[in-house]
């Protein structure tokens, strides 16, 4: 996927082990909950890699939130789903989750500001 949200920032290498593995399992438990993409992956539309394509949204979004020490903008991340979901997945998700996720996990992108120093 070719998004500035993914690759615009980069690591300082001062972030905590066990604190980047919380964040990812937090990451990969919310978006094994979100039914779209679940039914995105299952029905593979996006072809025969859908699973691939699901991990490396995860580590796209870990990679993002564990290397900022900045606040994000939700609208970025949202803006971001969309188009992992429309590129990747070739699925357009107007049922709103998309905004429900994005809120999910900035909560998420929150608390590993505040623990893992």
């Amino acid at each position: 996927m070719d998004s500035d949200f993914a690759t615009e920032r980069c690591c300082v290498g001062h972030e905590k082990p066990e604190a980047v593995a919380r964040l990812q399992e937090g990451i990969a438990a919310l978006l094994s909950r979100w039914r779209g993409l679940q039914l995105a992956i299952e029905n593979q539309w996006g072809g025969t890699d859908s699973l691939q394509k699901s991990h490396q949204l995860i580590a796209d979004i870990l990679l993002c939130f564990s290397c900022s020490k900045e606040a994000f903008y939700v609208e970025d991340l949202e803006n971001f789903l969309h188009e992992c979901m429309l590129l990747s997945f070739n699925t357009e998700m107007e049922d709103g989750s998309i905004e429900e996720v994005a809120d999910q996990l900035m909560m998420l992108h929150a608390e590993y500001l505040q623990g893992h120093h």
